[in-house]
């Protein structure tokens, strides 16, 4: 009796930690819509939230956040440059199916400090950490040294970033860290999600929180004509300059 009484207390016990409670997260951004315009320098968005432990009870053991904006995937094709007989051709390339136009990551501690190699490969945590699909058969080297390219390229024009310990977490409730938005940043939806990790693991990941980029004004018409009316459009341009050579040459001429 006493076997099968240890028995039924182990399984209630762990039947019960299977059913702990997890925290919530409550997230949101200063900003839903981000609106480009001919003025745009670029923004900066905050994102923060709370952390709801069970019962309200804040626990002993250190908590982190981590905080991914992603932009829209698209199709890219990076082209490796080499210089033949003093001029730099295209060489070699591989065409991705899908990179994040933007990935920005913040973190509350460096990020190999709060999670392992794994768990940031399966969530995509960090710069190195990024999975880009290449449409054609290519070796392990290869792909890693054009992803590379690719991250670094957008890195220096600041599409992609990595800030490690710029999570602010106030009593282990209250969370905040701010992201640099460029002005060459694309349109589209961006998703943002914070991940709560405790003892090397993500126990919550919300990505309920979505920020629109998109251009107003007349930059927006320039683009709708653009891509919609691009017959339409490569005349008007061409017919302006036109016009514009001959005001020029007019205003010239009365000189």
């Amino acid at each position: 009796m006493r076997a099968i009484t240890l028995i039924a207390a182990l399984l209630f016990a762990q039947a019960a930690s299977a059913q702990e409670p997890v925290p919530q997260l409550v997230p949101d951004v200063s900003q839903r819509d981000i609106n480009i315009q001919s003025r745009f320098t670029g923004a900066e968005l905050l994102l923060f939230g709370a952390i709801l432990f069970p019962r309200g009870v804040v626990p002993d053991e250190q908590v982190d956040v981590a905080v991914v904006l992603r932009g829209p995937t698209r199709p890219i094709i990076v082209r490796e440059k080499q210089k033949v007989a003093g001029i730099w051709v295209n060489a070699q390339s591989v065409d991705f199916r899908s990179a994040p136009t933007y990935y920005a990551i913040a973190s509350s501690r460096p990020l190999g400090k709060i999670v392992d190699a794994k768990t940031a490969a399966i969530y995509e945590l960090g710069l190195d950490q990024l999975q880009l699909s290449p449409s054609g058969e290519i070796n392990t080297g290869e792909l890693r040294r054009f992803t590379r390219g690719l991250v670094d390229l957008n890195n220096r024009d600041g599409l992609y970033g990595e800030s490690s310990g710029s999570v602010d977490i106030t009593g282990q409730v209250l969370y905040r860290a701010r992201l640099k938005i460029p002005s060459s940043v694309p349109e589209g939806n961006y998703v943002a999600e914070t991940l709560l990790i405790r003892n090397g693991r993500v126990i919550v990941a919300d990505d309920s929180v979505t920020v629109s980029i998109s251009k107003t004004g007349f930059e927006r018409f320039i683009t709708i004509m653009a891509q919609r009316y691009s017959l339409l459009y490569g005349a008007l341009a061409v017919m302006l300059s036109l016009l514009l050579g001959w005001l020029a040459g007019w205003a010239f001429g009365r000189q």
